[in-house]
């Protein structure tokens, strides 16, 4: 299933890649919007030009298109790790407002003096409590 899946996206790419270099000026399509004929006579043809390749060029063609798939790939994992780190400290000010101890001791991935000040303050005083923590993880 998992070889059936990477085929598909490999010719996918190689379409993609061969209706690059075949046709430079077709503009990017929303995909969301119905693909018209013009698109699917455009694809034909792309997949048509792939066909009458030689094989030494379709082996091309597919290599650079694994090549285009990694780098995206890589572009979307960085891009999802900072898309995290955002999510995070606002998920962790959310925690410093309710539980602030809780929110420092994530936030240091320890118990340390920070975390006993914090706890210290949401005892005596929740305010002082709130502020510390959100010091602390700004």
């Amino acid at each position: 299933m998992k070889k059936i899946i990477t085929l598909l996206a490999v010719a996918f790419l190689v379409m993609n890649v061969a209706n690059a270099v075949v046709l430079p000026s077709v503009p990017v399509v929303d995909p969301t919007i119905p693909a018209t004929v013009s698109d699917k006579m455009i694809a034909n043809d792309a997949i048509k030009t792939f066909n009458a390749l030689s094989h030494a060029e379709k082996k091309a063609r597919i290599k650079e298109a694994r090549k285009i798939w990694k780098q995206n790939k890589s572009w979307l994992k960085s891009n999802a790790a900072s898309n995290n780190q955002e999510v995070d400290k606002v998920l962790l000010v959310i925690l410093a407002i309710l539980l602030p101890p809780l929110a420092v001791y994530l936030h240091e991935h320890e118990i340390n003096t920070k975390f006993w000040i914090s706890l210290l303050l949401s005892l005596f005083f929740w305010l002082p409590g709130i502020i510390y923590a959100l010091i602390v993880i700004l």
